[in-house]
């Protein structure tokens, strides 16, 4: 294991990235700086102008937090849902691939009983209810039922989901999301 040594914030070369915590593109220039042992880099902790988080990136240019995958969805009415897709946004950040498309197949059901379905149900029939009460867009089938068997393989096989089958999933819950909430939450606010 490297040791850093920690020396005093100081000027430092102009770094940009993409922060962790607020999602701004950010470029400080100063920070905290390690030279890493055993190596011939360093290490830096920088703090977010925007946010004043901090964020690590190693000799090797790896940020921790880094960058949640996904985006904002506005309009979303339930309480619990909004928690789920930033919980499932949160752990992209953490490289928990594999938990955010548990998340994300979840939001599916909870998205179906929040509109009417049964709890308790399969979760089949949760996919099944939303297609039937109109809250699969047109041509949406296909993918809704995509996130239900990567959700259904993370829950039930010993797979490993990779960052690529996460942004993808998580791409169509956010699809998803905006027919369901944003959209209609768009004409409320017109009216």
């Amino acid at each position: 294991m490297d040791i850093y040594n920690w020396l005093q914030a100081s000027q430092i070369a102009r770094a940009t990235y993409v922060c962790g915590y607020c999602g701004n593109k950010v470029g400080p220039d100063r920070g905290y700086s390690a030279q890493v042992s055993a190596m011939s880099g360093y290490a830096y902790v920088l703090i977010c102008p925007s946010c004043t988080q901090p964020t690590f990136i190693d000799i090797s240019g790896k940020q921790i937090p880094s960058v949640r995958l996904g985006k904002d969805v506005k309009g979303i009415s339930d309480v619990g849902v909004q928690k789920l897709y930033d919980e499932a946004r949160d752990c992209t950040a953490a490289g928990a691939y594999t938990a955010a498309v548990l998340l994300c197949r979840k939001i599916l059901m909870n998205i179906a009983v929040q509109h009417g379905a049964t709890e308790g149900e399969s979760f089949v029939s949760y996919v099944d209810y939303l297609e039937q009460k109109g809250f699969v867009p047109p041509n949406g089938k296909e993918w809704v039922d995509h996130i239900r068997k990567k959700g259904n393989e993370a829950t039930h096989e010993i797979k490993i989901m990779t960052q690529s089958e996460c942004q993808q999933i998580l791409h169509f819950v956010e699809m998803l999301l905006r027919f369901v909430y944003e959209f209609p939450s768009l004409l409320q606010k017109q009216s």
